[in-house]
């Protein structure tokens, strides 16, 4: 042994050894399993290249997407009480929400923002699935609630992204009276005459699909998002048959008439952009164009009051 085993030989192989590849620069599509790299996949929206499947997406990502520029400024959204129920499972409530605000760097499930889209002013909220499955807790109604009305304060429409896996379950029967919160909260936004938009993603379940995720003026989805109450799974074993093909998945729900569009992540924003100036009476923007300066003097939902007045 002496120092040109000990010291050198190791030193030469650190220098020229293979590094290893990090384990976030390829993901693998769950539908097709192509290997996709993640500059590429980030850039097409988390929708395969190779099969065209819609992968999650973070509810922060979305609104960079849709807004003009990815410029947004987000809503307060009032918080409320921890924990009412002192719930406790494997784990403790707050010992849950604190691991999903590490791993997802959200606050909670929903995000509200307010900016243009293709310059039309609009205020949107989005769920987050990734943050405990996107359950609808006393947050989600909180901030559902608060997005109506900053919609009804500027006279704007709102449109809303659900993803859902139902009720939050740590927060027993508070979690289900957001449903009768969130439906009220829609209404505000029809009595005000404002367009309500909601794009319904995979999935979108349980007490969300019985509230506000089925009151929109137009319900758009994504391909091959699943839309239901209760889950394929769960009406199999309550009926005992055999369910159809696709049965509660987004085309299959626009051919029995629940649904006005299927539309794919790519094409989202310039359909949003377009049904959102047609209800507001505007003239449409050509694609790859912004509407004159003129056009844009009086508050959009100016014309719809004069019209109603």
């Amino acid at each position: 042994m002496n120092w040109i085993t000990n010291y050198v030989r190791p030193r030469i192989n650190s220098i020229f050894s293979r590094r290893e590849t990090p384990d976030n620069l390829w993901s693998k599509c769950d539908e097709c399993g192509t290997m996709l790299f993640h500059r590429e996949l980030s850039a097409n929206l988390n929708v395969c290249t190779h099969c065209g499947h819609h992968m999650a997406i973070t509810a922060r990502d979305r609104l960079s997407a849709l807004f003009d520029g990815g410029i947004f400024v987000e809503v307060d959204v009032p918080a409320p009480l921890a924990d009412p129920l002192h719930f406790r499972d494997q784990k403790k409530y707050p010992d849950r929400m604190k691991a999903a605000q590490k791993n997802t760097g959200e606050k909670e499930a929903m995000l509200v923002a307010e900016g243009e889209i293709g310059h039309t002013p609009i205020v949107a909220a989005c769920q987050d699935f990734s943050f405990m499955g996107g359950s609808m807790g006393m947050y989600v109604g909180n901030a559902i609630i608060a997005a109506a009305e900053r919609a009804v304060e500027l006279q704007r429409p709102l449109i809303l992204f659900s993803a859902a896996g139902g009720a939050r379950m740590q927060e027993g029967i508070l979690s289900l009276m957001q449903m009768p919160r969130t439906t009220v909260a829609i209404q505000m936004l029809k009595e005000a005459g404002l367009p309500y938009i909601v794009v319904l993603t995979h999935p979108t379940t349980g007490g969300v699909t019985a509230s506000f995720a089925m009151l929109g003026d137009v319900q758009i989805a994504e391909p091959n998002a699943l839309i239901c109450f209760a889950g394929p799974r769960v009406i199999e074993q309550t009926i005992r048959e055999k369910l159809p093909e696709g049965f509660q998945r987004a085309e299959y729900l626009l051919d029995h008439g629940m649904l006005d569009r299927v539309t794919p992540r790519g094409e989202m924003r310039d359909e949003l952009i377009a049904i959102t100036r047609m209800l507001l009476g505007l003239p449409q923007v050509v694609k790859g164009e912004l509407p004159a300066p003129q056009q844009e003097e009086a508050t959009p939902h100016d014309d719809v009051s004069s019209e109603k007045g």
